[in-house]
């Protein structure tokens, strides 16, 4: 049938999808999607298989999440999507002007300046709490047990490992980075390929997360250590802070791009830029891959979707527009008209008024989760809580010091957040979940993801396996090695700034899996570009 080509089509001499029927898990780490299925053959439905991978990730791919991280996640049951923001706002007691006395003109990096309240664990604990199956306890066993024993570390987790620690060692010299080093790099060398790793502290904070279903983390003993670690370096971070954390239900937004419904989580997140482009991009005719037309397009809606999003999109109360103007036909049609035959430097639109780790998991029963936590930039502020394992996020970088912008550092106020789950629909019936992580890549792995599949037929691997770009700035555009060359020197021409990337970690890295609606069979994708497994069975 044509609507599930998609399900089987290849794409040149990709890697054939996983196929499953009673449960599957895709992350980028094989360890992690074990452990998840681990609990799927317990008894688990797919939002426990995916808490339980979701611990398992942050010992098993420290750098590109932790206990400290941030959460957003869509989950898919009982005929229906619910969306969970499990981003965590700044301090309360942080604000421009504090910042600029430390001497700063801008959001620094590393240290305590960009710290927010971490809402990982928060995460885990309330979708256990609503959706959970078997006991939260149960889930985190996995985990703990990889980082009390130790996991051999695998190639592509080790090399970002060495280069995070070669950095860290040139950019991180105060005393309080120290416990970076004790945790994840002793004698400022990281752990190489092979070598097995294990960690008490992160041990230990999981199994409290996991014993007070999270309590503990926000009003306990590890809130105390947190706390004192800040008060002793100046920090903004406080127990209140974490004491008044509580994360957000909230409704999904989608458009509808050629008969498929693409969902995404509001804003503060950046799926609202992947939407905005998908609108613009379904009133072209689109009707080869492999065409300079093509990508041409995509590339354009892509910087005006970025110009929009980064002038608009703050946390909900400080938007100044609705999402609902800024996804509207008409005022897409209009950024439609903006795109000519040659590349752009974009500018926002005026509407009418009115270091990542990503996860799908999914079930026999057809519950279906999409599930993304970050740290931020790898390792994240470079501080961990002695003892812990808590490497801190540091996404209040993402805030502008500019006064009046919607996306002005304040007190209790989450930043503009990167990291996006995905979700597909088709009428009432749930195709499945699909992310991409990779910082501001994101968006456009959606967009990419999402035409793959719709427009071109590709199934899950091959949708992931096929060639990326990725748009950086004015006329500049990274694509990978085995994008098309004549394809390239074709948008060269239309005076796109092509420049062929050799790491191809730049381009994200994604998950996908898709439900056969007629059979219940699932078919899954992994990223090619990490050490990406599924799990299933």
């Amino acid at each position: 049938m044509q609507h599930l080509d998609y399900l089987y089509h290849p794409y040149e001499t990709a890697r054939n999808s996983t196929i499953a029927k009673n449960g599957m898990v895709a992350t980028s780490q094989p360890l992690a999607s074990q452990a998840g299925l681990s609990i799927l053959q317990k008894g688990g439905n797919a939002i426990d298989a995916a808490i339980a991978t979701a611990a398992a990730l942050t010992v098993v791919e420290p750098t590109s999440n932790g206990i400290g991280s941030d959460a957003f996640a869509l989950v898919w049951t009982e005929n229906k999507l619910y969306g969970l923001n499990g981003s965590g706002h700044s301090p309360a007691s942080i604000s421009t002007e504090e910042i600029k006395k430390r001497g700063y003109d801008e959001m620094p990096k590393f240290g305590f300046e960009p710290v927010t309240v971490p809402g990982a664990p928060g995460a885990w604990a309330e979708l256990s709490r609503r959706f959970g199956k078997l006991p939260f306890k149960e889930l985190f066993a996995p985990a703990i047990q990889y980082a009390e024993e130790g996991y051999p570390i695998s190639p592509v987790l080790g090399k970002f490992w060495s280069m995070a620690a070669a950095k860290f060692r040139e950019t991180l010299k105060g005393e309080e980075f120290t416990h970076w080093f004790d945790t994840f790099a002793p004698n400022g060398i990281a752990p190489e390929i092979g070598e097995v790793w294990s960690s008490e502290g992160h041990a230990h904070t999981l199994r409290k997360i996991a014993e007070t279903h999270a309590e503990d983390f926000y009003n306990g003993e590890t809130a105390d250590q947190i706390d004192a670690f800040s008060k002793q370096y100046g920090g903004f971070i406080s127990k209140e802070d974490l004491a008044s954390y509580q994360p957000e239900w909230v409704d999904p937004i989608s458009v509808n791009y050629r008969g498929y419904n693409v969902w995404e989580i509001p804003p503060n997140g950046q799926g609202l830029v992947a939407l905005s482009a998908l609108n613009m991009l379904k009133g072209f005719d689109i009707l080869e891959k492999e065409s300079d037309s093509t990508y041409h397009k995509q590339i354009e809606a892509m910087k005006l979707a970025f110009a929009d999003g980064e002038k608009y999109i703050a946390d909900a109360s400080s938007m100044e527009v609705d999402i609902d103007d800024l996804l509207n036909d008409d005022y897409s049609a209009e950024r439609r008209s903006s795109i000519t035959e040659e590349a752009g430097v974009p500018e926002a639109g005026v509407p009418p008024k009115g270091g990542t780790v990503y996860l799908a998991a999914a079930d026999g029963e057809g519950n279906m989760v999409s599930f993304i936590q970050s740290n931020y930039m790898g390792f994240g502020s470079g501080l961990v809580v002695p003892g812990t394992g808590i490497a801190l996020q540091n996404r209040g970088h993402n805030f502008t010091m500019e006064q009046g912008h919607a996306n002005s550092l304040e007190g209790n106020k989450r930043s503009y957040h990167t990291i996006i789950p995905g979700f597909l629909t088709k009428g009432d019936q749930p195709v499945g979940p699909f992310g991409v992580m990779g910082g501001f890549m994101q968006p456009q792995g959606h967009v990419q993801v999402v035409m793959n599949t719709v427009d071109f037929h590709l199934n899950p691997q091959s949708a992931l396996d096929a060639p990326r770009w990725q748009w950086m700035k004015d006329k500049t555009v990274w694509v990978e090695p085995n994008f098309p060359k004549h394809v390239a020197e074709a948008l060269a021409r239309r005076g796109h700034e092509i420049s062929v990337q050799l790491e191809t970690g730049a381009f994200g890295r994604g998950q996908i899996i898709w439900r056969d609606p007629e059979t219940g069979v699932l078919y899954g994708g992994t990223e090619s570009r990490t050490d990406g497994t599924i799990s299933a069975y």
